[in-house]
């Protein structure tokens, strides 16, 4: 099952008197329960890519098509619903509120679609426990470690039971051993049925995922398997 077909996307910036190609006649898919990495050098287009997989920016060209939606057509309104109630979003920084614990961190995602106090708090809670936090719940960020801080920022990405976890270089702040135990979580994110699209310049984390597509010049230069690694989804199990 196709959540996103991506046909002949291309971004154009407008730099001053000057257009800058960012993507051109970019075309993929991404099936449930896949685990893919993003890769290319600096100026490649992957971090444009990623905006737009993640309806943060839209497409000047071409069609994304979303879970049967056409996303290229959607308002400001339409994109943030999209973001909030299907994308969760890992990144290099965190981007945790500093005066708030991490049980708030987690929730708020919630907050913004309205779940009810006590709900929002139970699921914000769960999720914690999955990451494997559940003795740094009233902890906030200056108290937590990078490790533990990035752990909060999965937690947050999975609270809303979203479509795709779409993670942008979450090792890239940690040391190389914390970074491989976040690989182990996201190991065991996608194990459970999720869909992981990991941006990432580095070979040993895009290896941790089971198909790459390189960019080079705002183009698709590869797109293969890693290996056959391939999990069944299991509907009824979440984080």
């Amino acid at each position: 099952m196709n959540i996103i077909t991506i046909e002949h996307i291309s971004k154009i910036y407008q730099v001053g008197s000057e257009e800058v190609r960012a993507l051109s006649d970019v075309s993929l898919n991404i099936n449930k329960n896949e685990y893919v990495a993003i890769m290319g050098p600096s100026g490649s287009g992957k971090s444009t890519l990623m905006n737009m997989l993640g309806c943060l920016d839209t497409p000047s060209g071409g069609i994304y098509d979303f879970k049967g939606k056409n996303v290229s057509l959607m308002d400001d309104n339409q994109l943030a619903t999209i973001r909030n109630k299907e994308i969760g979003f890992v990144f290099q920084t965190f981007n945790l509120l500093p005066r708030s614990d991490a049980l708030h961190n987690v929730e708020l995602p919630l907050i913004y679609a309205g779940v009810p106090t006590a709900e929002r708090r139970d699921r914000a809670r769960e999720a914690l426990i999955s990451v494997g936090l559940e003795d740094r719940i009233t902890h906030r960020p200056n108290e937590l470690s990078g490790g533990q801080r990035q752990r909060v920022a999965v937690a947050r990405a999975l609270v809303t039971n979203p479509s795709i976890i779409l993670a942008d270089e979450p090792t890239g702040n940690l040391d190389s051993k914390t970074g491989e135990d976040i690989m182990s979580l996201f190991n065991i994110i996608y194990e459970k049925g999720n869909t992981i699209i990991l941006v990432t310049h580095e070979e040993y984390i895009a290896n941790h995922a089971a198909r790459v597509i390189r960019l080079k010049d705002g183009f698709v230069e590869k797109d293969y398997q890693v290996s056959d690694r391939y999990v069944p989804v299991n509907n009824n199990s979440s984080l």
